[in-house]
């Protein structure tokens, strides 16, 4: 570090590194991309809003979605930090965007100093990157941490450390719930979205869309949707307008996304589910599922996510490295659920082309599936021991379920 005055820290990187301690110890500037970013906007882009969200699911659905109504709105913005481009090559371009819609991971917010929001969201905050962070608590306090930087916060209702985080904060509080919403809340009043938050009276109820018109219309799907729409209600845009965006928008690839339908039995590609959070509300939307679950738990513990989905399953394919967290779950909880272990055969290459592996996960799963069912890839654990990544791991469950199930003239 001798002859440094700054140093640019990728996010990943934890204070107690070395290099780190040894920068601390120097007195050099440290900063993240985020807050050199807001260092150059004033000047490139003068006026420029930036609102934020975090959570442990749902994050990039959110910005997605909030990004493509404000543009709807008429309103230049783009998704950007955590997902897509970076903050500062938004800040950069020759767009000049007017809004940037920043999706910030716990790693991101631990170091973020100067950076401020319009308004800033919490989705959710359950166990996730423990490993990382040292204890939940922290995790949860940093996830917080992004409303130090804000004005106004969405917070979802139904979480109770969102509630928790939200109640030691100052400034305009909105929730959203997937309740009927009391005055200054967000949510649902039958099969209407409904803003009580917004509008000129908070006694009467401005509506922003009907349940079916978000898809997919499950609870988390619908919980983003509300966080989308106050996010974009804080910037000024109208009600009509987000219900047009939320009627022609659709999650990205690896999300409860459906692979094939065959005999009775739906083929589910929900790889982006990589922690329990995200599992148990996947698994909970459907009745009957024979999940494909296991990888890197990154600290996690499985004991809440199994005992709220384990009436649901029908049997368990089991991979990875932290599998039998979820084996002794399922074993003390509800031994009756038939496990099955898929090892990769010896001299596996997670970056070959070759299929085996994942043909042979989906060959115990066909095995075990019965119609009425639902094979379900959400494996509430990281990829990167087996997989290149959540992408890669959710396309190879694509290629093999459509080579190995949808071979007959009745798959659709």
């Amino acid at each position: 570090v001798d002859g440094l005055s700054l140093i640019v820290i990728s996010p990943g990187w934890k204070e107690s590194h070395p290099l780190i301690a040894k920068a601390q110890a120097a007195g050099i500037r440290l900063v993240n991309e985020i807050d050199l970013a807001w260092s150059f906007r004033a000047e490139l882009v003068p006026g420029q809003k930036w609102i934020a969200l975090t959570g442990t699911n749902g994050k990039t659905t959110t910005v997605e979605m909030a990004a493509a109504m404000l543009r709807a709105g008429g309103v230049s913005a783009i998704a950007c930090g955590n997902v897509g481009t970076t903050v500062l090559e938004s800040v950069e371009s020759a767009e000049k965007y007017e809004v940037l819609v920043l999706e910030l991971s716990s790693f991101q917010l631990h170091w973020i100093r100067e950076a401020t929001f319009v308004a800033a969201s919490v989705l959710n905050i359950a166990q996730d990157h423990v490993d990382w962070h040292g204890s939940f608590a922290e995790y949860a306090r940093v996830k917080g941490s992004i409303l130090d930087r804000a004005s106004t916060g969405i917070f979802n209702a139904g979480d109770p450390e969102v509630v928790n985080q939200a109640a030691h904060w100052q400034g305009r509080k909105v929730f959203y719930t997937l309740q009927t919403p009391k005055p200054g809340e967000i949510g649902l009043v039958e099969d209407l979205l409904v803003d009580r938050a917004f509008v000129a009276d908070p006694m009467e109820a401005a509506m922003f869309c009907e349940l079916n018109e978000v898809q997919p219309t499950a609870p988390h799907s619908v919980s983003n949707a509300l966080a989308a729409a106050g996010l974009a209600r804080a910037i000024g845009i109208d009600n009509e307008v987000i219900r047009s965006a939320i009627k022609k928008f659709r999650p990205g690839r690896h999300r409860i996304e459906l692979v094939l339908e065959q005999n009775g039995i739906r083929w589910i590609d929900d790889s982006k589910a990589t922690n329990p959070h995200a599992a148990q509300a996947s698994v909970m939307s459907e009745l009957s599922v024979v999940w494909i679950a296991g990888g890197l738990a990154k600290g996690a513990e499985m004991n809440e996510l199994i005992a709220q989905v384990g009436s649901r399953l029908r049997a368990v394919v089991l991979i990875g490295t932290d599998r039998e967290l979820i084996a002794h779950e399922l074993q003390s909880n509800f031994p009756n659920v038939s496990v099955v272990r898929v090892d990769p055969k010896p001299g596996h290459d997670r970056s070959s082309a070759d299929n085996n592996f994942m043909n042979q996960i989906v060959t115990e799963a066909k095995h075990l599936a019965q119609s009425g069912d639902a094979v379900l890839l959400a494996p509430a654990c990281a990829s990167m021991d087996q997989f290149l990544s959540y992408g890669d791991r959710g396309d190879r469950f694509a290629k093999s379920v459509r080579e190995i199930v949808g071979k007959n003239d009745n798959a659709r």
